[in-house]
């Protein structure tokens, strides 16, 4: 299973990104995908998840009005759209396969996920 994350980059604060992830080597479209984020020094955390079909949406409650993360089973891609960019946002953002078919079990949680992509490097200025 391949995941390869792009779209980072450097962006103002107030400004707008979106990441793209595509997957590889697995049945995308029966799987749940995650985004997750590691600052410099810090432990890697949940950002947005997105169930199999598309139906549920999860966020991590500081982005929450400010990203949305969406997929496309057709293209076997997962995105995720950051707007009102905070310098607080500044990290290496990673996209993550669910391990369970069709399953939301710790969807929030790193453990909840079998296969990551690289990262890409998201920083905002202030």
């Amino acid at each position: 299973v391949q995941l390869q994350a792009s779209g980072g980059g450097l962006v103002q604060a107030g400004g707008s990104l979106r990441l793209s992830c595509a997957a590889s080597g697995r049945t995308f479209s029966t799987y749940a995908m995650g985004w997750f984020r590691q600052a410099p020094g810090k432990e890697r955390d949940f950002v947005a998840a997105v169930s199999w079909n598309g139906d549920r949406l999860y966020y991590e409650d500081s982005v929450k009005g400010r990203f949305t993360i969406s997929r496309d089973n057709a293209k076997n891609t997962v995105y995720l759209q950051m707007n009102s960019l905070k310098t607080e946002d500044t990290a290496v953002y990673y996209c993550a396969s669910h391990r369970g078919l069709r399953s939301e079990y710790y969807i929030m949680r790193k453990d909840g996920y079998l296969y990551w992509g690289q990262g890409t490097l998201v920083t905002v200025s202030s």
